[in-house]
């Protein structure tokens, strides 16, 4: 007898660099910069921290996402004009005063259905 739950795909965390083929030829595109890109044009908080830095070690932004990268995320605060390009090693999290845009894999009905029932 085992606990825990049983997946009927692979599960690989986040934030792992790596891309997974999913059945039905389906990517898996929960990356970080990809949820960003669904969300261009969103103004944000972004929290981000620097290890090691005694002067400024916690910083928080207010802006508008205009671009993501593997490993930079560009915003722009509307109220100065100013754009900032962040290095995502730093970002601990972001909030969004709206519904966040997330990219859905398509998936087969089959591999759904064995998501959805119990043995």
């Amino acid at each position: 007898m085992h606990s825990g739950p049983t997946f009927a795909a692979p599960v690989v965390p986040l934030g792992t660099g790596q891309q997974m083929q999913l059945p039905a030829g389906t990517m898996e595109e929960s990356f970080i910069e990809n949820i960003l890109r669904f969300n261009k044009g969103k103004i944000g908080t972004f929290y981000f921290t620097y290890q090691g830095n005694n002067k400024w070690n916690a910083m928080v932004y207010r802006g508008r996402v205009e671009t993501a990268g593997r490993d930079h995320l560009i915003i722009s605060d509307p109220s100065s004009g100013k754009r900032y390009l962040l290095m995502m090693a730093n970002l601990d999290w972001v909030e969004f005063g709206e519904q966040i845009n997330y990219p859905q894999a398509q998936i087969s009905p089959q591999v759904e259905a064995s998501l959805t029932t119990s043995e």
